[in-house]
Parts: C-alpha cells; structure tokens; sequence
C-alpha cells in the first residue's frame, strides 16, 4: 500500500482519540487516500498529490458534528517522492 497503511491507521487513532464515537473505516489502496465524511468526500491524495494535514482532518469533522457544511480539503503535504 505504499506506506499508506500506517498513515491511515494513525490518523484513525487520532480521529477515535478526540472523536469516540466517530465510525472509522478504511482500506488500503494502492495509488489512494481518501478521506470521506457523512457520505461526502472530503479529501483526495488523487487531486491534491500528498496527504492531508491531521489538523484540517480534525476540523472537518468537528464541522460535520456540528452540523455545519464541510468544506474539501485541498492543502496537502509535498509527497516523498525518491528518484
């Protein structure tokens, strides 16, 4: 999964840390990361070239159980990239 597994996992833990009751699920693709929230997609490794930064993540949930409308994430971490 190119090292995404880790990735996922710990921000599944952050995410279960700070939110409990939040349903995390997730699978480990090859060439993706995704980050869907209430059915809406949120975040995209596809569109943006890196991953999302833990603190946007969490912002987008706690506006999602307020109710409030969640944004796409479009900032992102330069991804490694080794030639």
């Amino acid at each position: 999964g190119g090292g995404y597994e880790p990735r996922y996992r710990e921000l599944a833990r952050v995410v279960k840390d700070e939110f409990p009751d939040a349903d995390v699920s997730g699978f480990v693709g090859r060439r993706s990361f995704e980050i869907v929230i209430n059915g809406q997609l949120v975040f995209s490794k596809l569109e943006t070239g890196g991953f999302p930064y833990e603190e946007d993540v969490m912002n987008a949930i706690k506006m999602a159980q307020e109710g409030k409308p969640v944004p796409k994430i479009t900032k992102s971490r330069a991804p490694c990239v080794i030639m």
